[in-house]
């Protein structure tokens, strides 16, 4: 916690330090995106790639548009993390669009997935909700909005690819309980009212499991339809 705290307490004092300021000392660091993001480096990753925490996610290549709305609710208390919201809470929206197609803009390696520690049953749970779904509980695949190989659409549907189970089961758990909601219709939050915790575990075992594809770019916009209306993804 105190780590945590800590490198908030960085990124307050640095990103404060280069908002609008043109003129630098010697003190500060150079004015460029590169060097005003540093101060994220510590829970994110030197390029967005994530840490050990698992709790932190990876932000590098994912479309520009999905972080920028996660960077808006944050700021606006949509998303929940006090020291998010607190860092978030005078920054313009300029200001945060840059930061997104910065982090959008980085393609460092993805990891290798880690061993899951779930039977093969409960792995092969997951797997069947992600590719195919559950028709009669009103529980799209995955892949029907993320995209057959995990990737996600441009401008505003994330990849999967990279992250590690315990972050991805507390996301569906915080649209569960609604703590982490998104633009109306707000999709995620159906889809996750739909899941039970055994629902959730298989799922996030399985995703945490997938390897790098050839290209983990997100495909372009249009791609492929969503199954429903998503305010993330507006048409």
């Amino acid at each position: 916690m105190f780590a945590r705290t800590a490198a908030s307490a960085a990124v307050i004092v640095t990103l404060a330090a280069f908002d609008g300021a043109a003129a630098q000392t010697a003190n500060q660091p150079p004015d460029t995106m590169a060097a005003r993001v540093e101060a994220c480096t510590p829970c994110h990753g030197n390029k967005g790639e994530g840490t050990s925490d698992v709790y932190f996610p990876r932000l590098a290549g994912k479309p520009a548009g999905y972080l920028y709305n996660q960077l808006l609710a944050f700021r606006s208390g949509r998303r929940k993390y006090p020291p998010m919201n607190y860092l978030l809470e005078f920054l313009p929206d300029p200001y945060l669009e840059a930061m997104a197609e910065y982090f959008a803009s980085e393609h460092p390696p993805l990891p290798q997935p880690a061993p899951s520690e779930v039977s093969k049953d409960v792995l092969a749970q997951g797997e069947l909700l992600a590719t195919s779904g559950d028709a009669g509980r009103n529980i799209p695949a995955c892949v029907s909005c993320h995209g057959p190989g995990l990737t996600g659409m441009q401008p505003g549907i994330p990849g999967l690819l990279g992250l590690r189970a315990p972050y991805i089961s507390a996301q569906l758990g915080a649209w569960r309980y609604g703590t982490r909601t998104a633009k109306s219709p707000d999709c995620m939050q159906l889809v996750a009212g739909h899941l039970t915790e055994a629902d959730v575990t298989a799922v996030a075992a399985w995703l945490a499991t997938r390897p790098a594809p050839a290209n983990p770019a997100p495909v372009p916009k249009g791609t492929y339809a969503l199954p429903f209306g998503c305010g993330s993804q507006p048409n």
